[in-house]
């Protein structure tokens, strides 16, 4: 066996040591020995898929025609029920033909154009932290990263500009995801007109991620890029059910926009799929279309529980921001565990107060000092892990180099 046989392959070897493997180590550990784990760490919704949708599946799926190879880019029904939701919440006209592509959620959507539209060499400008997809698609693909800060203001303009004047090679693509995974930014539609004429100025593509579309506070729903005049030309937009409608398993998302980067998206996936099963493809079309009194459920359901956990941990002495929107919580490590770093910190948790958690740094380095915290358990729960948060606080040190010797929470 050569040395190269015998060693990484090259597009592994780009890939840094997985975050968030330890934590799930301990996770997995502590669960095997009987301990109760309340579970913040992955965002995965855990209400039940609305019944209407599930029984259209169930409907479609008696049907032996719909067990065939099914189509890459979406059934046409499913393309022109995006465009409607599209018309419908954004006052944006798609056409079901040349701007909008079904994906195996927007994961596979965000990873497959990278690989489509990426030269070895090409520089990608994404947020700091952001959802690791962002710019691992692209560095799979083989391209450099630039970071840039990930808040939807000022700074992050000024940085774009410099990134656009100076960098070499010049950049190809932009990521931008508001409400942000995992931060819960968001942005406005101002800043959206300031990302268009840059983009538009220096010649870059634009990606937007607007996975928790739904996902929102107050009476301000998070608009889409391609409400800003003249984004076509440069943007495509991801979106998916997986969070709207609770249907992360089902695996269905959208890209929309640009009908060159929709193009190359369909092509570089007629290779590589045959769509999604025709039933889920149905079953989303449902979705779309149907009662969307679901939607707004869901919303305050998270809303509620944002309001049970965060206030929660503000009076057990924890300070965070209460996010706007997402189904995140982006949390500053408490100052006494500050030198820990994310990961241990996390670690500790789990330890301690038996709730899981996801270490800032798996978003990238500027995510180092923060945890995000998901809101995908019942209220019960999430008062359980307040109580178990606040316990493992107050039994805390001052000193972060004393943590190891504190109790365990009393259960």
């Amino acid at each position: 066996m050569s040395s190269e046989q015998s060693g990484e392959f090259h597009r592994i070897r780009r890939l840094p040591p997985y975050v968030f493997a330890e934590v799930n180590s301990a996770k997995a550990k502590a669960r095997t020995a009987g301990e109760d784990i309340i579970d913040l760490g992955m965002g995965n919704p855990d209400s039940p898929t609305p019944r209407h949708i599930v029984e259209k599946l169930i409907e479609t799926v008696q049907d032996p025609r719909s067990h065939r190879y099914s189509v890459s880019a979406g059934i046409p029904g499913l393309r022109r029920a995006l465009a409607a939701y599209y018309r419908r919440r954004f006052d944006v006209d798609l056409n079901p033909e040349t701007e909008v592509v079904a994906t195996l959620g927007s994961k596979e959507g965000l990873a497959n154009l990278a690989s489509a539209i990426t030269s070895p060499g090409d520089t990608i400008l994404v947020p700091n932290p952001s959802y690791p997809i962002h710019q691992f698609g692209f560095i799979i693909a083989g391209a450099g990263v630039r970071s840039v800060p990930a808040t939807p203001d000022d700074e992050m303009l000024r940085a774009l500009d410099r990134a656009g004047r100076a960098s070499v090679p010049k950049p190809t693509a932009l990521i931008v995801n508001f409400p942000s995974n995992p931060t819960a930014h968001m942005a406005d539609l101002d800043f959206y007109r300031e990302i268009v004429a840059f983009a538009r100025r220096h010649e870059i593509w634009v990606m937007s991620d607007l996975a928790y579309a739904e996902i929102y506070f107050d009476d301000k729903p998070p608009p889409s890029i391609l409400q800003v005049p003249g984004a076509k030309d440069i943007a495509v937009e991801f979106t998916s059910l997986s969070k709207t409608y609770s249907m992360p398993g089902w695996r269905m998302g959208f890209a929309a926009g640009n009908p060159r980067l929709i193009h190359a998206l369909t092509r570089m996936k007629s290779y590589l799929d045959y769509g999604a099963f025709t039933p889920i493809q149905v079953a989303a079309v449902a979705a779309l279309t149907g009662p969307q009194e679901c939607v707004a459920e869901m919303r305050a359901l998270y809303k509620d529980r944002r309001d049970v956990l965060i206030k929660g941990l503000l009076g057990a002495g924890w300070d965070m921001p209460m996010p706007d929107g997402s189904m995140f919580a982006w949390a500053p490590i408490p100052p006494r565990y500050a030198s820990l770093g994310s990961v241990e910190f996390s670690k500790l948790l789990l330890a301690r107060a038996k709730v899981a958690v996801s270490p800032g740094l798996g978003f990238g380095e500027q995510g180092e000092g923060y945890v995000r915290i998901a809101l995908v358990e019942n209220n019960h729960r999430l008062r359980q892990a307040v109580r178990n948060i606040r316990a493992f606080l107050q039994a805390g040190s001052n000193v972060a180099e004393d943590v190891a010797k504190q109790p365990a929470v009393a259960k």
